[in-house]
């Protein structure tokens, strides 16, 4: 069976293009072999455009003053929505049982911001609003929950508040049916939980775009990075460090390390999770 992209014109260099220009505008990385599926994954877009081939799609991406709307396009094509409740806990944990409090004990009266940033279609903000229900934490102290995504698409999931039973593999029982509804064969968030989130489009590449998502106490962006480039992992960073309130955590996911790539955080260990802190600049 032949893929959709061998029906579509792809010059010489044109693949080379438009990797570099998804990697600039996206953060994502396709080397190491990927080359092929970013081009599969395109072809659909290709076609709806008219065109015949990927090079005259590349200049619609790179200079046509419709390029805007497309990119959502790109974005939802090459998004990757594979989360689900309850994934990589112990950091949630970790946020709930200590930071937290330790974060309420300095800073009464304020507002304290989460932001997930790159938040799929809604299962780990809503992780995090359950968590911090059941310690009852909203009782005690105005919380903030921001969540963003670059796919439009995931943010509409995410806003209507549905799930099927795959998202609740790691959930307990009794949570899910504390929280949730069935509803023929899926089940809706509870509306006070949904409600406590900040749902927003927000590419982590457009620094415009998550300043002021980014000027929060907690930034959790799990399980993103493992998709980008190191330059763009550097980039995304450094914009987090500026924006962060101090002392400023930031949660990635466990397969994902930034030891090599930042001197704005450091790694520590909290109640065997591990997260990373900004730095403190020593000034002379």
């Amino acid at each position: 069976m032949l893929s959709r992209s061998q029906n579509l014109a792809l010059p010489e260099g044109t693949t080379a293009l438009i990797q570099s220009l998804i990697s600039e505008r996206t953060g994502m990385s396709f080397d190491n072999g990927k080359r092929d599926l970013l081009i599969d994954k395109l072809s659909a877009l290709v076609i709806d455009r008219g065109f015949s081939s990927f090079l005259d799609y590349y200049y619609l991406l790179k200079y046509d003053a419709s390029s805007r709307a497309e990119w959502l396009n790109v974005m939802n094509a090459l998004s990757v929505q594979e989360t689900y409740f309850w994934r990589e806990f112990d950091q949630i944990r970790a946020l709930v049982q200590t930071l937290v409090p330790q974060w309420l004990a300095k800073n009464r009266g304020s507002t304290l911001r989460i932001w997930c940033a790159a938040c799929a279609t809604g299962e780990e903000p809503l992780t995090i609003a359950i968590a911090l229900n059941e310690a009852g934490l909203f009782e005690r102290a105005s919380i903030e929950i921001l969540a963003s995504d670059a796919s439009s698409k995931a943010i509409g999931r995410a806003t209507a508040g549905i799930y099927r039973a795959r998202a609740f593999r790691n959930l307990p029982l009794d949570l899910r049916n504390r929280y949730f509804t069935e509803e023929d064969s899926v089940w809706r968030v509870r509306g006070d939980i949904h409600s406590r989130i900040k749902w927003s489009l927000a590419n982590l590449i457009d620094e415009s775009q998550i300043a002021p998502l980014a000027s929060s106490d907690f930034i959790f962006c799990r399980n993103v990075f493992i998709y980008f480039s190191e330059s763009a992992i550097g980039r995304v960073v450094r914009s987090f460090a500026r924006h962060i309130r101090p002392p400023g955590y930031l949660f990635v996911g466990a397969a994902e390390s930034l030891l090599r790539l930042t001197t704005d955080f450091n790694l520590i260990e909290i109640d065997d999770a591990f997260v990373y802190v900004k730095r403190e600049r020593v000034v002379d």
